[in-house]
């Protein structure tokens, strides 16, 4: 029997026998199903010509991970922890440069030459080559982080275990992320786009692109190339009329322009802070 199918018969049993975690073989079909997270032989969402699939089976393999470890004590130099989770190891021969005091789970694929800053990325992540997670930067369980991507400083990007079948944050190759921007709740980020400093992304925020002659507005997906700023909108609560937070879309990523260069030049053309 395949691990797949293990998993999916000890989900549905779970709630009911509490004791099927136990077992030798579901012990060992959850292991190594986290040991190919790691290794980037799996992943929690892939993408699947244009669209993005999300493999629920692998996600219920890390909630059931958590009841089966016992806690541990483990050291890092002057740094000991106590946790369930193990950290991962073996960076210098992955090509992947990790500045102290930089966390991330064993469970969490972190793929050649990636730069860790002191950031966290937890079980389940995904992170492609050449990204950055800088300084206070978190990548949270099962997020799904693309090639060259830049997380600024004290970028908050969300996990999404459960519900199972929920689709994780996706930030698509190219993009980058300004400083203290949060991004959550299974929001999509397209190929290219630009957060500028402090834009707070949730399923429900209000996102509008305003750069044609009326506003048109998205959720929960940020279309490729875009530049994006904070806003507000007006919004009537029984106590009268408010400015509730927005993103706005000012903008297009020129394709003639130096990706490199453009992550930072895109928000100077605009006049906004990265």
């Amino acid at each position: 029997m395949d691990n797949r199918k293990l998993i999916e018969d000890a989900w549905q049993e779970w709630s009911s026998d509490p004791a099927i975690l136990t077992k030798k073989e579901i012990i060992s079909a959850v292991e190594e199903t986290i040991a190919d997270l790691d290794s980037g032989r799996l992943r929690c969402a892939e993408n699947i010509g244009a669209c993005w699939k999300v493999n629920d089976w692998v996600k219920k393999a890390v909630i059931m991970y958590f009841p089966m470890r016992g806690m541990k004590v483990s050291e890092a130099g002057p740094f000991e922890y106590h946790d369930k989770m193990a950290l991962k190891t073996g960076y210098a021969a992955k090509g992947i440069r990790v500045v102290p005091p930089a966390t991330a789970r064993y469970g969490a694929y972190i793929a050649s030459g990636v730069i860790l800053m002191p950031s966290y990325v937890n079980i389940g992540a995904y992170v492609d080559e050449g990204a950055m997670v800088d300084t206070w930067a978190t990548v949270g369980s099962c997020a799904q982080i693309g090639k060259r991507v830049h997380l600024s400083g004290g970028v908050g990007i969300g996990g999404v275990l459960e519900p199972v079948q929920a689709s994780p944050v996706i930030i698509e190759d190219e993009v980058f992320v300004g400083s203290r921007c949060i991004v959550v709740e299974g929001v999509k980020v397209g190929r290219e786009a630009v957060l500028g400093a402090n834009v707070v992304l949730t399923a429900s925020s209000k996102i509008i692109d305003v750069t044609g002659s009326s506003p048109v507005e998205y959720r929960g997906e940020i279309p490729e190339r875009s530049v994006v700023i904070p806003g507000t909108i007006p919004k009537e609560f029984p106590a009268g009329i408010f400015q509730v937070p927005c993103a706005l879309i000012i903008g297009k990523r020129k394709e003639s322009t130096d990706k490199k260069t453009s992550l930072n030049e895109a928000l100077r053309t605009h006049n906004i802070s990265v």
